[in-house]
């Protein structure tokens, strides 16, 4: 019985721990796979990433209001609907999104049917694209 109450306290302790911090050198390079569709360019008009305008231009992604990228207009109702519940990115938020991006939007929005624009999931290094994008636009990088 006391080695259950260990393995418990344990398992809670494990849990309470914050998640392990994503590094912004792997994740720049793990954001080559996202250029494909988004770029990084500064409010001067800076290219940091020159990359594909499918999508929003994600510099300074973190702390913004989801679904609304200055000049991006094609956001999927799901994530129009976040950005209106008061989603802002964080690098937990978006690193969670990038690994699932339809199932991180139905948890948000609660909407079981909640579909994406965004069809590309990554399978590893999410942490780390979004440590590289916390960077990106705050002086960090």
């Amino acid at each position: 019985m006391r080695y259950l109450f260990f393995i418990t306290g344990l398992f809670a302790l494990f849990h309470s721990l914050p998640a392990a911090a994503g590094d912004p050198v792997r994740g720049a390079r793990e954001f080559a796979k996202c250029k494909a569709c988004h770029t990084l360019e500064a409010p001067d008009g800076t290219a940091v990433v020159l990359g594909g305008l499918t999508g929003p231009n994600l510099y300074g992604v973190i702390g913004r209001r989801a679904g609304t990228a200055a000049g991006f207009r094609r956001y999927s109702p799901a994530m129009q609907a976040a950005g209106r519940g008061g989603l802002v990115w964080s690098e937990a938020t978006l690193a969670e999104y990038v690994g699932d991006p339809e199932g991180f939007l139905r948890r948000i929005t609660g909407d079981s049917t909640a579909r994406t624009v965004m069809s590309y999931r990554l399978a590893r290094g999410q942490a780390d694209v979004a440590a590289y994008l916390a960077q990106v636009g705050t002086g960090g990088m």
